[in-house]
C-alpha cells in the first residue's frame, strides 16, 4: 500500500481544484477596437518541484504557481486570478467605456488609453460627456470579469485601475474632499472590497498640483487576505481630477503591498500615478452611450 503523506495529499487537493477552475475559465469577449486614427489623434491630445512535476503535466503554470504560493503562505499567487474570480460580484469602478472605443496599452512605451464617460454638471443622469484618460504603466492590461481599466502584476499584486467618484455637488478641485475620495475607493463594493471591505484606512499625505488641477493622495490600509483571511497591509497613492464641465472626478488608483512599498514599489507606483492625464475628448461620431458589460481590450 502506498502512504500518502499529508504535504503531498495537500498538494493533489489543490492541483486538481486549481485545473478545475483552470478548465472552467471564459475569456471576456471583445467588441470592436477603436480606429487607429482616433486612438493616435487622443494621444497625441494625452501625450505621451515530484509532486510538483506531476501538477506541471496536468495543470497551467500559473495554476502550479498557485499551489506553491499556498503550501509557502497560504495564499495564492493570483488572488485576483481566475481561482479568486470564481462566486464573486464584480467591483464598482464608476468607469463606463464609451461605446464604439476601447482599452489599449501601447507594449513598447506602457501608454494606457482609455475614453470614458462622466456625468455632466448640472444634468440629468444620462446626459454624458467624453474623457480621455492616459497613464504610463509597467504592467500589462489585466483581463477578467473584475476588471474595468486596470493594469496590475499577478504575482506581485502591484498595479494601478482608473475609478470615477459618484456625482457631486461643486465646481472645482477643491470642492473634492479627501473623504469622499476615501469613500468612494474604500466602500463596501469598491475594488478594494472584493473580499471585505478595507480596515485602518489611514490618509498620510494630501496634496494639489500647482495649476489645481490634480489632488494626489498618500493612503495606508489593510484589505482581507482570500486564503488566510488575516489582514494584510497595503500603500496606495491616488490621482483625482474634476474634468471641466463635469460633476464626477476621475482617479487614477495605484497601490502595492506595505512590504515592497518599503522595497521600491512607491517609485513604480508613483511614476505610473503621475503620468496620469484626464481631459474632455475631442468631437467625434461615437455617441455618448457606454459600451456593454463587455470588455474592449487591445495591447499594441
Amino acid at each position: 500500500m502506498i502512504r500518502t503523506t499529508p504535504n503531498s495529499m495537500l498538494i493533489a487537493i489543490a492541483a486538481a481544484f486549481l485545473v478545475t477552475l483552470q478548465l472552467t475559465s471564459i475569456c471576456e469577449g471583445l467588441s470592436t477596437k477603436p480606429s487607429s486614427d482616433r486612438r493616435d489623434a487622443l494621444r497625441s491630445i494625452i501625450g505621451g518541484g515530484a509532486a510538483a512535476a506531476f501538477a506541471s503535466s496536468i495543470a497551467p503554470a500559473n495554476a502550479v504557481e498557485d499551489i506553491e504560493a499556498f503550501l509557502r503562505t497560504g495564499g495564492v499567487s493570483m488572488p485576483m486570478g481566475v481561482s479568486g474570480q470564481a462566486g464573486k460580484t464584480k467591483p464598482e469602478t464608476g468607469v463606463l467605456l464609451r461605446e464604439g472605443t476601447g482599452i489599449s496599452r501601447d507594449s513598447k512605451s506602457g501608454n494606457v488609453l482609455a475614453e470614458i464617460l462622466v456625468q455632466q454638471a448640472g444634468s440629468a443622469d444620462k446626459d454624458f460627456m467624453a474623457v480621455v484618460t492616459s497613464f504610463q504603466s509597467p504592467w500589462p492590461l489585466a483581463t477578467g470579469m473584475v476588471y474595468d481599466v486596470e493594469c496590475r502584476d499577478a504575482k506581485t499584486g502591484d498595479g494601478a485601475f482608473l475609478a470615477v467618484t459618484p456625482p457631486f455637488s461643486g465646481g472645482s478641485l477643491s470642492d473634492v474632499k479627501d473623504q469622499f475620495l476615501i469613500k468612494s475607493l474604500f466602500g463596501p463594493y469598491g475594488r478594494f472590497s472584493f473580499y471585505g471591505q478595507p480596515t485602518d484606512i489611514k490618509v498620510k499625505k494630501s496634496t494639489v498640483d500647482d495649476e489645481g488641477i490634480y489632488k494626489i493622495l498618500d493612503v495606508s490600509y489593510s484589505t482581507l487576505s482570500q486564503a488566510t483571511q488575516t489582514e494584510v497591509p497595503r500603500r496606495s497613492r491616488i490621482i483625482a481630477t474634476l474634468p471641466k464641465g463635469s460633476n464626477q472626478a476621475v482617479m487614477l488608483v495605484g497601490s502595492a503591498s506595505s512590504n515592497r512599498w518599503l522595497k521600491g514599489s512607491d517609485k513604480t507606483v508613483g511614476d505610473a500615478v503621475s503620468s496620469f492625464k484626464a481631459t474632455v475628448a475631442p468631437p467625434s461620431n461615437f455617441k455618448l452611450r457606454p459600451v456593454s458589460r463587455e470588455r474592449n481590450l487591445g495591447e499594441l
